[in-house]
């Protein structure tokens, strides 16, 4: 009688167990968290100042005012100068001080630039866990920057 000896898997069964292991995965990983991540985080603050400084040089070439909309509440920025949008997710604080008026008009939830590159200035503040970044527009010279800030406590 021969005896077949019978170490390890076939190729059969490790197909089997592999394919098991993908299903399982197809799921589970819908339910899994999507967090926004430090470098995204970062990503979402660069991409918020270029909008910004977008619309400030658009107000010096054309020679007119242009303003950006800061929409907190649907966590929104749009730009006046060419309608882009930068949506912020919903795991991110988005907080915005803006000013309410501007050369004696009402601000209404905007970053204003004018021709001669100044502005009305505000702050944009984006934070997750332990990051945060701030992008803060200077009133008098309508300059763009991002600061890296701790979060305030709650």
């Amino acid at each position: 009688m021969n005896r077949i000896d019978e170490r390890g898997f076939t190729l059969l069964e490790m197909v089997c167990v592999i394919a098991l292991i993908a299903m399982i995965a197809a799921v589970l990983l819908p339910f899994l968290p999507r967090h926004t991540s430090r470098s995204r985080l970062q990503a979402y603050a660069l991409e918020a100042a270029t909008l910004l400084k977008a619309d400030r040089n658009t107000a010096i070439r054309r020679r007119a005012d242009v303003s950006t909309l800061v929409d907190a509440p649907s966590r929104a920025i749009r730009s006046g100068a060419t309608s882009q949008i930068v949506r912020i997710p919903d795991d991110v604080r988005f907080d915005a001080l803006l000013p309410q008026t501007c050369r004696q008009r009402a601000a209404l939830s905007t970053i204003s630039f004018f021709a001669d590159g100044m502005s009305c200035g505000g702050s944009i503040a984006l934070s997750r866990l332990d990051t945060a970044y701030e992008i803060r527009v200077n009133w008098l010279t309508g300059r763009v920057e991002i600061v890296s800030r701790s979060p305030l406590a709650n």
